[in-house]
């Protein structure tokens, strides 16, 4: 088990890189290219379930209470209930499972892009459906404005994501 101080100070790092990849913002519709889902995940595989989603949780809170954290240095509780809203919430769930999956999986390679890959998929499990509602979509429209664009991103975030984990793991035990 890690000392709580340090949990703490990772946690808060990863508030920080999950803010900064979401301020790393490409406008392609209602939904934004940006690197804060990698980081989300990413906090799944270094943090744990219970520090991971507290991480997200924490950043979440931030930036319903103003901080300009969401995409395109955003803020509001309008985000939450925007096009965007169900992307930011899945964030909650995918954050948990993706740690367990890595957990349950030993931490290794193939199981954290197991655990990333349906840590994305979650995301998009509650956000595509958002985004048809708040903006009246077909399902059509809702998955070519916000799943298909990002495939291809979402493929590469998932291996820089495992190789990051790879690397990170032994330097954050010490």
């Amino acid at each position: 088990m890690q000392n709580p101080l340090k949990q703490t100070v990772y946690s808060a790092l990863f508030v920080a890189l999950i803010s900064v990849g979401a301020f790393i913002s490409i406008p392609v519709g209602p939904v934004p290219i940006v690197l804060q889902n990698m980081f989300v995940l990413l906090a799944g595989l270094i943090l744990g379930p219970v520090w991971g989603t507290g991480c997200v949780g924490v950043y979440l809170l931030m930036g319903i209470a103003g901080l300009p954290v969401f995409a395109g240095g955003t803020s509001g509780i309008g985000k939450i209930f925007g096009p965007t809203g169900g992307y930011l919430i899945g964030y909650i769930p995918a954050v948990f499972i993706t740690a367990a999956i890595s957990k349950g999986l030993k931490k290794s390679l193939v199981g954290d892009i197991l655990a990333l890959t349906t840590g994305s998929l979650l995301v998009y499990g509650v956000g595509v459906p958002w985004l048809k509602i708040v903006l009246s979509m077909s399902w059509d429209k809702a998955l070519a404005a916000g799943m298909f664009p990002f495939l291809i991103g979402d493929v590469l975030k998932i291996i820089a994501g495992a190789f990051l984990a790879k690397k990170l793991r032994p330097l954050i035990r010490h």
